[in-house]
């Protein structure tokens, strides 16, 4: 639950940053999913106050990247609203932010593994330099896909995605590994699938909405240019009038 909390961070930062309106829907859809989520994962695990702290903080700087990715892809100055171009710039610095901590958590163990720098079989080597490849390649479909919904939608949408993923890791969890819900966990359940499929539906009738509009501001248009051109013909073959018998 706490690291779902994001939403609300994300929330909180695209309204200072004015990228979302105040709007009671808006705060209706994230109450209903984060008040869901809330009942639906509660009591599901020990608390424990260092993890919660850690897991609040990485909710709170989630909340301020996704934001400020969002500001930046929809920034027509900038030109960086293709997913490549800002997975470009901004994956270098992801990199040289977490090396230093792979270093120190995860360099000597795999320093000294024998499935990679001490193998003794090649098969061995192959087997685990594909696995790591094929992973790379999911890592950069998952971050292809999350910029381009980002820049298509918002970074609200994106969380909104990512909780609904969640909730169906842990409804595949009670029906595969026999995990146990209470009917307050069902409840929430319900509310947290309500506020979703009403974000959706709010989505989908703005989408309509802007459709509309621009089909509206094209049709008024084209009638204005026509009688723009009209006009102007018709004073070209005033012009040809005047000047026919002066010859």
């Amino acid at each position: 639950m706490t690291k779902s909390s994001a939403i609300l961070f994300i929330l909180l930062f695209s309204l200072l940053f004015k990228l979302e309106e105040v709007r009671v829907t808006l705060l209706l859809v994230v109450l209903l999913i984060a008040g869901g989520l809330f009942m639906f994962t509660y009591k599901s695990t020990q608390f424990n106050a260092q993890g919660f702290v850690l897991v609040l903080c990485a909710s709170f700087l989630g909340g301020i990247r996704w934001t400020l990715t969002q500001i930046l892809m929809q920034k027509a100055d900038l030109g960086l609203q293709n997913p490549i171009d800002i997975m470009f710039h901004l994956q270098p610095l992801m990199f040289l932010g977490l090396f230093p901590l792979f270093v120190v958590f995860e360099g000597l163990p795999l320093s000294l593994s024998e499935k990679l720098f001490r193998f003794h079989e090649a098969g061995m080597l192959f087997s685990l330099v594909g696995k790591l490849f094929l992973g790379g390649i999911l890592a950069f479909g998952l971050g292809f896909s999350e910029f381009l919904l980002v820049s298509r939608t918002s970074s609200l949408t994106l969380s909104i995605a990512g909780i609904f993923k969640e909730i169906c890791i842990l409804f595949l969890a009670t029906r595969l590994l026999g995990d146990r819900l209470s009917l307050l966990n069902w409840l929430g359940f319900a509310v947290c699938l309500s506020g979703i499929s009403l974000h959706v539906i709010l989505k989908a009738m703005n989408s309509k909405g802007e459709k509309a509009l621009t089909l509206h501001k094209e049709a008024s248009s084209d009638p204005d240019l026509e009688l723009l051109l009209r006009h102007t013909e018709h004073g070209e073959e005033e012009e040809e009038d005047v000047e026919t018998p002066q010859h």
